[in-house]
């Protein structure tokens, strides 16, 4: 009795882990988190967006890339095949070798959903045409390799534009693949009955082309560092731009969605770099002023709380003035930020006296009168829009 006892223990013990193994295969997986929600939407909502971290903006940089140098080669053509027909009964079957395949091309393709220039390689090889076959079998041509870029990407060569890529779906060749090499069957004719010549691919193109990225937006916020331009994208939009108590000037341009009923969305684009002397290349300068460029209308983003305001509206107009001549007179709104501040409001009143535009007043940190700047980045829209189609345009959507 007691060796029976003993005996399935050990059993028990020694099967134990394959009994196990069998319950987890055979039982259906349970899950301990919920598939759906119970609680309201607003609520599940933030509950979500509460875990999403803040990117630093070292790391944003690598994200975002408005500039890229490639060099691109087409691929080789295949070579033609020199050779004759070898059946029964065909003593002088003649020559049958047949041409080799095209090399690929290299397209760049406007993609609406890529935004950066990131995901761009510096370097790209076209496939290679394979090569000729006997009884006059042609080689098969290389694939075209794509490259997805976003919208408004410009293409340059030795300092010239070659190509603006503005619409989704547009493509351009950057390079042409090699032609194929011609087979011995082609050098056939009246004289030569028997030709043993067939040529070699030739290669494809090379080139080094530059691609500069002008982000596509339909508002550009321009203004000096810390005036609040990050903070006031995270407030209208669902952007994440890094901010902090303390000052530093952001490294590379965001653009925030505004989303309004009926399903329009307005581009909202944060422009870095503005500062005295940028159209003269100064601190980040020229690199990001071409951002403006695609802007259709501006904000001008004035910090309330520093003495006389003003004066950085003049200094971004003449900014932008010098930059490419009529930008600073595109439609545009001029908004004073950090109107928490104690003094914002004895400096708002004296900018408005100064100043004969409409001013919208607002703090991008408590979120006073953002209302105010959103109904307003509608109606500037409207009018884009209502511009273009007088002008018979396609209006960019986001």
């Amino acid at each position: 009795m007691l060796q029976a006892k003993i005996l399935g223990t050990w059993l028990g013990r020694r099967w134990r882990p394959t009994y196990a193994y069998m319950l987890r295969c055979l039982l259906p997986k349970q899950s301990w988190h919920q598939d759906v929600s119970t609680s309201c939407a607003k609520c599940s909502k933030s509950r979500r967006l509460g875990h999403k971290k803040n990117v630093s903006e070292k790391k944003l940089t690598r994200y975002f890339v408005d500039h890229r140098k490639v060099r691109v080669t087409g691929g080789k053509g295949g070579d033609g095949m020199s050779c004759f027909l070898s059946e029964p009964r065909k003593e002088f079957g003649g020559p049958d070798g047949g041409d080799g395949g095209n090399g690929g091309h290299i397209i760049l393709k406007v993609d609406q959903q890529t935004k950066s220039l990131s995901s761009v390689l510096p370097i790209y090889r076209g496939f290679d045409g394979q090569r000729g076959g006997s009884k006059n079998c042609f080689g098969s041509a290389g694939k075209c390799i794509y490259i997805k870029v976003p919208i408004g990407t410009v293409v340059k060569e030795d300092s010239k534009v070659v190509a603006d890529l503005n619409q989704h779906g547009e493509e351009y060749v950057a390079v042409y693949g090699g032609a194929g090499g011609k087979g011995n069957r082609f050098f056939l004719d009246n004289f030569t009955r028997a030709p043993v010549t067939a040529t070699e691919g030739e290669l494809g193109q090379e080139r080094v082309l530059h691609l500069e990225l002008k982000t596509m937006a339909h508002a550009g916020m321009v203004g000096f560092p810390n005036a609040g331009k990050s903070s006031l994208l995270r407030a209208i939009s669902n952007a994440k731009p890094a901010v902090a108590a303390y000052p530093f000037t952001t490294l590379n341009p965001h653009v925030g969605i505004v989303h309004y009923e009926n399903y329009e969305q307005i581009a909202v684009a944060d422009i870095p770099g503005v500062i005295k002397g940028a159209h003269l290349n100064r601190g980040l300068g020229i690199a990001f002023l071409r951002h403006v460029e695609r802007c259709r209308f501006l904000l001008y983003v004035l910090d309330l709380s520093v003495p006389e305001p003003w004066t950085q509206l003049q200094d971004l107009k003449h900014e932008l003035e010098q930059y490419e001549a009529g930008l600073s007179k595109r439609p545009h709104a001029i908004v004073g930020n950090k109107l928490d501040l104690p003094q914002s409001k004895t400096n708002l009143s004296l900018l408005r006296e100064r100043v004969p535009h409409r001013v919208i007043p607002l703090s991008a940190l408590t979120g006073d009168n953002l209302e105010e700047l959103i109904s307003h980045l509608k109606e500037l829209y409207d009018d884009y829009v209502k511009a273009e189609e007088m002008s018979k345009q396609k209006p960019l959507k986001w």
